[in-house]
């Protein structure tokens, strides 16, 4: 990997052994020819193998200072050397070739945009959340999409908003939007579905779409997450098998 990387790959983990490998073997070999690259995750107190593993998988591991997915995510990019901050899930595969992607939408004056969104499970509900995942709209994006931002831009934003419980990947792209052209592209990534499995997917789903429409009506944090955590533990959660 080059010392000059254009691309820094963000990962927030706690606790992702169980995919952290797949996911680092997926992204060094779908990148793209020709992309200076580096991996970063920015640990947020795992106590399994996370950050041992992410290691012999080509990754700088970073124990965040401050636990907190926004903190996380502020903090590998306070270590990244890349011009353009990429950040995605521990459970979530980009398209192949994203980094060529990412540099194409970049040179055609794009400073942030994002993916498509599909889902590793097939269901109706699932099918339909991932088409809508296309629109450059606040009410349709995900933070599961994954994001690519300029690091000059988001330095001069701030990063995510640490004081957000909930939503601060939903939160950003709105910010960037007053500032810059921001892209969703017509790739997909694939996220995994096991938190649809385990709570049920039309539960799972309405829940998230509660949250996101009360987030948008400008509801306080501690709300969202009593919302949240009411809508989703309200009976015991399925055995995924």
């Amino acid at each position: 990997m080059s010392p000059s990387p254009l691309l820094s790959v963000i990962i927030p983990t706690l606790n992702e052994a169980h995919s952290i490998a797949a996911t680092l073997a997926h992204v060094h070999a779908t990148v793209g020819a020709g992309i200076a690259y580096e991996v970063l995750v920015s640990d947020g107190g795992s106590t399994d193998d996370t950050l041992a593993l992410a290691a012999a998988h080509g990754a700088r591991s970073l124990p965040a200072p401050t636990p907190g997915r926004a903190a996380q995510l502020n903090f590998g990019a306070s270590q990244a050397h890349g011009s353009i901050l990429y950040f995605l899930h521990a459970d979530t595969l980009p398209p192949a070739g994203f980094g060529r992607l990412i540099r194409h939408y970049r040179a055609r004056g794009y400073r942030s945009g994002c993916f498509r969104l599909r889902f590793d499970v097939r269901h109706p509900v699932l099918l339909f959340s991932g088409w809508c995942s296309r629109f450059n709209a606040p009410a349709f994006q995900f933070g599961d999409q994954s994001l690519f931002v300029e690091k000059a831009l988001f330095d001069q934003l701030g990063g995510f908003n640490e004081q957000m419980l909930l939503m601060e990947d939903v939160e950003l792209p709105i910010r960037i939007k007053h500032k810059a052209r921001f892209v969703v592209m017509p790739q997909s990534v694939v996220t995994s579905a096991r938190k649809y499995v385990v709570h049920g997917v039309l539960r799972t789903e309405l829940t998230h779409l509660a949250v996101q429409t009360l987030f948008l009506a400008g509801t306080p944090q501690p709300t969202l997450l009593r919302v949240y955590r009411r809508l989703l533990q309200r009976r015991r959660p399925r055995q995924v098998r």
